[in-house]
């Protein structure tokens, strides 16, 4: 189940945004004062400024486990008119395919209840497990880039890949589900 984030999520959001093996492929783990001034904030005030349907949301099975977004794209490497797909979530609960079925979720809410024409994500080219959720999610590689990061990740000297979905083509794959 996905829901919005309140500020009682503080402590959750903060162990997962402060684990090594979480941000590995993304950044240095971030702090919890870093998560309480900054990132929890963002995301309550994101609600308010951005349409029905998109944002960044709790993933609960039952439990916090970790996030979904779906929202204006930010990342390098994607065009300022893109819509962006993220996740991440608790190194306990990967391999159970709950990943997938987040990125499913939202793709199908971004082509059926926002009527977006194209939605994407973007990760290293060596984070294999994030590839693969992204493809059997229904997403497509369609290009690789090579960013001069201040501070590389170990692997960065690979470049970092764009997934794509297209709704025309979703609602053929998917026209059968």
């Amino acid at each position: 189940m996905l829901r919005r984030f309140t500020a009682a999520d503080v402590g959750a959001l903060a162990e997962l945004h402060g684990d090594a093996a979480v941000m590995r492929h993304i950044d240095d783990p971030v702090s919890r004062e870093t998560v309480e001034r900054e990132t929890l904030p963002a995301i309550l005030r994101e609600y308010a400024e951005l349409p029905t349907g998109f944002g960044q949301f709790a993933a609960m099975a039952p439990e916090f486990v970790g996030w979904f977004s779906l929202k204006p794209a930010t990342s390098v490497g994607l065009e300022p008119s893109d819509v962006e797909l993220g996740y991440r979530l608790r190194p306990a609960v990967w391999g159970r395919g709950l990943a997938t079925e987040g990125v499913r979720l939202l793709v199908r809410r971004a082509f059926t209840e926002l009527a977006l024409d194209r939605v994407v994500a973007t990760t290293m080219a060596v984070n294999v497990a994030s590839r693969r959720v992204l493809e059997k999610a229904g997403l497509r590689h369609v290009g690789t880039f090579f960013h001069d990061w201040p501070d590389p990740l170990p692997g960065a000297e690979h470049g970092d890949v764009v997934y794509a979905a297209v709704r025309a083509q979703w609602r053929q794959e998917n026209a059968t589900r």
